[in-house]
């Protein structure tokens, strides 16, 4: 599983009106590990960024001044993002800096040279509705050190983007057991023997009723601290 963390600084905020991307930086993952491979470059825009977003990212228009122009590093972009899946923070923002940059070139949409296009924010809403899902509350939240983040920078921010996706999607990849006698036996190893599980007999250990009541407590609070709204009040008990 091939996966490149991608980010972009801009001249401001509304590519439509001629804002222009002024950096960008991608880092790849091979089944979820660094693979040490990077793309970043700086990019001359060809005008100046907007006050508030020099803010920001602190580039200046001086600073870009011999930086190349966003055709002489296209090629090289997409052949980076070629076949991976492609995670973006706020995806529509940049795509629609990378789309407008593409056509400029003629070279159709983003999204159509990489294999998908992954909106992390759209995920962290889904795992954290109504809280701040900007990339520093990420960070914040994941335990995730950003310390070095006082002005933003698409490299800086894809690495930081990558460490946060891991930790909001750690665990299993998949729920299903593998029942063709897993990867390694697949691949010549020591196959393990099938294991009857129904003559298997587990202890049920009662609570006492300290536990009961501190158990009661617990789902009270939570009771409480959502509005009356759990489920397990609706349900009718099990006989």
């Amino acid at each position: 599983m091939r996966q490149i963390f991608l980010d972009t600084e801009t001249t401001g905020l509304d590519a439509a009106q001629g804002d222009r991307i002024i950096e960008i930086g991608c880092i790849e993952l091979l089944n979820r590990r660094l693979s040490g491979r990077r793309l970043h470059h700086y990019v001359n825009p060809q005008r100046s960024s907007h006050p508030d977003a020099l803010r920001v990212h602190g580039i200046t228009d001086e600073f870009l001044a011999d930086k190349p122009l966003f055709a002489q590093v296209a090629d090289e972009l997409l052949a980076f993002v070629a076949g991976a899946e492609v995670i973006i923070h706020n995806a529509d923002f940049d795509l629609r800096f990378l789309d407008a940059e593409l056509e400029r070139l003629g070279r159709g949409r983003f999204a159509d040279h990489a294999a998908a296009v992954t909106d992390s924010l759209a995920l962290a809403r889904e795992l954290y509705p109504g809280k701040s899902n900007s990339l520093d509350a990420l960070c914040r939240r994941l335990e995730v050190d950003n310390s070095q983040r006082e002005l933003h920078g698409a490299l800086l921010d894809a690495g930081l983007l990558a460490e946060v996706f891991l930790r909001m999607t750690r665990g299993q990849d998949s729920l299903v057991i593998d029942t063709d006698g897993g990867t390694e036996a697949a691949a010549g190893g020591p196959a393990l023997a099938a294991v009857d599980l129904a003559s298997l007999v587990l202890p049920v250990i009662e609570p006492t009723d300290e536990e009961r009541a501190a158990h009661e407590a617990v789902l009270a609070e939570l009771d409480k601290d959502s509005g009356g709204r759990t489920v397990w009040r609706r349900l009718a008990p099990v006989a």
